[in-house]
């Protein structure tokens, strides 16, 4: 009885169809998965369902292992997997071997949610403690599973990500689904459809980057416009800038920001409830097109292009964006990610090349992304590659700016230092040929 039994239900997979129905394709993932992962198969049971109504039907199936078994069950009218992974450590520990057999199945089949649940069996006092910790873990619209991967695609073929300790909220709202976990290597963590957006432990990477180079660059800021930022990381940098007061947050959907007050604190500590922050909720682009305030920065803190924001990424929109601008005012957002979405990097850049006189991309590995990620500032007259180091500490100086993590005076010329391919991706006149000449 002494062993590790790991289970997981997969919900919403997105791997190719045929990998929940073809027996080939499922009987070798399965048969190559327990051997990469040590384990010693002894026979293996598979059973094909009947199509039904003309979709094809399911498969059941057993791998017995010299440790124990892999069962699992597809469900292709849901898109669905049942994962039951059990290894015995009586003699040896087998726990490894079964935690890669498990997640790498479950990186195969790609689920935008899941619900695992692992269990140390044969210890009672340790299952004791376990039972009263999960009781003691349940949070509305939560979940109590131990370990959980979560796991973020970067492309078709490449992703990252990290395990959680337990799901403390998922809420479906009309644009998305909602989740924060509690994570041992970033604290509280959050995701949108299944994509990682920010966590406590790492957020100051990206909201420093987005908004500081920017803000410093401008000689005396009063107004910012953030479209999407509901976590409230942008706007808590935007305000530590003391000639700031007021900042309108245009987010899509109220209960992302539902969610940033009971759990990322952390995060926005306490700017939500700022008097300084106005929050509209509704459309960003209906926002930016019936507005007639301007503002001295735009920060578009939104999820990707393939997401609701797409819109907000077209030439259209940054056009709105401009006519918003004050004289010398900015417009920041990222770009992506060169290294696993370079065409998409290279087309938001072009779109804002040819809408702004000044476009300067910055570049900086982001740990919660897995990756170097691209953000940019453009602007019609302001070049924030001009600041000096000693022009930006003495305006951290004098706005009394302390605290940061990441961004400092030395920082702020190497973020727009970038590699020569991403100034290939990321302005015509820096293509090879060129750069060779």
């Amino acid at each position: 009885m002494q062993g590790l039994h790991l289970t997981g239900d997969l919900f919403d997979c997105s791997c190719p169809a045929a990998l929940l129905t073809d027996l080939e394709k499922l009987s070798t993932l399965c048969r190559d998965a327990t051997i990469a992962a040590g384990l010693t198969i002894v026979d293996e049971n598979y059973h094909v369902f009947p199509d039904f109504n003309g979709q094809p039907g399911g498969i059941t199936g057993a791998v017995l292992l010299a440790e124990s078994h892999l069962a699992l069950h597809t469900w292709p009218e849901r898109g669905g997997v049942t994962l039951d992974v059990y290894v015995c450590n009586f003699t040896d520990d087998n726990s490894g071997r079964a935690q890669q057999l498990f997640d790498a199945l479950t990186v195969a089949f790609r689920p935008k949610n899941q619900v695992v649940n692992r269990i140390n069996r044969g210890d009672l006092a340790a299952s004791m403690d376990a039972a009263v910790a999960e009781a003691s873990a349940q949070a509305p619209g939560g979940s109590a599973s131990k370990d959980e991967l979560i796991f973020d695609w970067l492309n078709a073929s490449s992703g990252y990500g990290f395990t959680a300790s337990r799901r403390l909220q998922a809420t479906e709202s009309p644009y998305q689904r909602i989740e924060v976990y509690d994570t041992p290597q970033f604290g509280k963590l959050f995701r949108l459809d299944g994509r990682l957006m920010t966590s406590e432990k790492e957020e100051f990477f990206y909201h420093e980057c987005m908004t500081h180079p920017a803000l410093l660059s401008h000689p005396n800021p009063h107004s910012v416009l953030v479209i999407g930022g509901g976590d409230g990381g942008s706007s808590e940098e935007v305000f530590k800038h003391p000639s700031v007061g007021r900042v309108v947050m245009a987010e899509l959907d109220a209960a992302v920001i539902d969610v940033a007050r009971q759990h990322l604190g952390q995060i926005h500590k306490g700017v939500l409830d700022d008097p300084r922050l106005e929050i509209r909720i509704g459309d960003g682009f209906e926002y930016v097109k019936n507005a007639t305030e301007k503002f001295d920065l735009i920060v578009l803190d939104l999820t990707d292009p393939d997401t609701p924001a797409f819109h907000l990424y077209s030439e259209e929109f940054f056009r709105l964006c401009r006519e918003r601008l004050n004289p010398g005012g900015m417009l920041t957002l990222h770009l992506g990610t060169p290294v696993y979405a370079p065409e998409t990097v290279r087309k938001n850049a072009a779109t804002l090349r040819r809408v702004f006189k000044q476009v300067h991309p910055l570049a900086l590995f982001i740990p919660l992304y897995g990756s170097l990620w691209c953000l940019g500032v453009a602007s019609d007259s302001a070049n924030p590659r001009l600041m000096t180091s000693e022009a930006i500490a003495a305006r951290l100086r004098e706005r009394r700016i302390g605290g940061l993590k990441y961004y400092n005076a030395e920082v702020h010329g190497g973020l727009f230092a970038l590699p020569t391919f991403v100034k290939a991706l990321t302005d015509p006149s820096q293509e090879p040929a060129r750069l060779a000449a």
